[in-house]
């Protein structure tokens, strides 16, 4: 496939320019979804872009300046219409989040390449590997809440769409000579209910990557800096990132600067933020070192239960099976058989594949594909004991 450099597109800017795509979208059996949104650029973030591609034509619709994108709900929930998307979950979750749409038959091109065996599968290495197409990255991380977009951004937006409809039709066409399709149909269902977090966890340390490493001392500092900064970005509408980065925040937790001089051996903190927040920080750090021992926090910690010896042998027989048969199918053992799937048949320990119909770790597909096999694997397991 040779890459497109000017696609053809629609901005779709008005009421009346909606309905007109809705009726042009109505007689589609295949419709092609991407998305742009503001989340470097903004604290909130919001769906700035909705690119679709259909055989004849692309749209980018601005939610921007068409607010209400009701019309598009019966399109989306379509089953007789496939929405082609490459990586779905944070779209899905967008388009819910904002316009509270929902997705009816979803083929994710990212998920397809998985069950293929692919090592790479972000949509340039996808591409590039499927048709010898390099996408163009360098509006990706531009602030597509701005308006009017400029014309080469538009153009990116189009671009990037255009190719998931020839690439979805290639995956599944291999899906289906493989005979995993329904493997990937079910996955898609599953995929396609993804929603939104509506609230929140308390604390923020809970969301804060490496804080279960910390001691409460530790903790009971980070806490009111992840509020600081939390407040700052929503005062300022702008991403927590651009306030205090993450690293910056364990390196004041780690060092308990007292004095604005100390925040110099923060790093990396730049001295305009030592000049806008120093005075909030260090006082924070003072306030957090008088707290008493027995006020801190402690973060949560899920004890590990003891298996039984019966239970651990089963785990590693099922271990086991897995490498096996994901290296025969050339799949990534996750996809095979989860984790948390594993624990739950070796827990149960089923002697007859109907007994697996009540573990909901497992799929469908993986039930009925993989059943036997299971099975056997656990009674092979039995015998050794014996």
């Amino acid at each position: 496939m040779k890459p497109v450099t000017a696609p053809n597109y629609r901005v779709i800017d008005t009421a009346q320019h909606l309905q007109e795509a809705l009726r042009l979208l109505e007689s589609e059996k295949t419709v092609a979804v991407d998305l742009e949104a503001d989340s470097m650029y903004h604290f909130k973030e919001k769906v700035c872009l909705i690119q679709l591609a259909a055989d004849h034509t692309v749209m980018l619709i601005d939610p921007l300046a068409v607010p209400d994108l009701s019309p598009l709900k019966p399109v989306f929930a379509n089953p007789g219409i496939r929405k082609v998307f490459h990586g779905a979950d944070y779209d899905i979750r967008s388009l819910y989040r904002d316009f509270h749409i929902k997705i009816n038959h979803l083929f994710d091109t990212q998920l397809a390449s998985r069950f293929l065996g692919a090592a790479e599968t972000g949509l340039d290495a996808v591409l590039t590997k499927r048709f010898n197409v390099t996408l163009d990255k360098k509006y990706q991380k531009k602030d597509w809440s701005q308006r009017p977009l400029p014309v080469e951004m538009l153009a990116y937006a189009a671009r990037d769409v255009l190719y998931l409809m020839p690439l979805a039709n290639a995956l599944e066409a291999e899906l289906k000579q493989k005979g995993r399709i329904f493997w990937v149909e079910e996955e898609n269902r599953i995929l396609s209910e993804v929603r939104p977090n509506s609230t929140p966890q308390e604390p923020l340390y809970l969301n804060f990557k490496g804080a279960g490493r910390l001691s409460p001392r530790e903790l009971g500092i980070l806490e009111p800096l992840l509020r600081f900064r939390q407040t700052v970005a929503i005062k300022k509408d702008k991403p927590l990132f651009k306030i205090l980065g993450n690293s910056t925040l364990l390196s004041i937790v780690k060092n308990r600067p007292l004095t604005v001089q100390d925040l110099e051996k923060v790093q990396p903190m730049s001295t305009k933020q030592i000049g806008m927040y120093g005075r909030d920080l260090v006082e924070i750090v003072a306030i957090a070192l008088v707290i008493p021992e027995e006020n801190l926090p402690c973060y949560p910690r899920r004890g590990v239960p003891m298996l039984r010896p019966a239970v651990r042998r089963r785990v590693k027989a099922l271990q086991a099976w897995r490498e096996t048969e994901a290296a025969q199918l050339g799949l990534d053992p996750a996809l095979v058989c989860s984790k948390g799937a594993m624990g739950a048949l070796a827990n149960l320990n089923p002697r007859t594949p109907p007994e697996l119909e009540t573990i909901k770790e497992m799929k469908n597909w993986q039930k009925k594909v993989f059943g036997e096999k299971i099975v056997a694997a656990l009674q092979e397991a039995a015998k050794k004991r014996e």
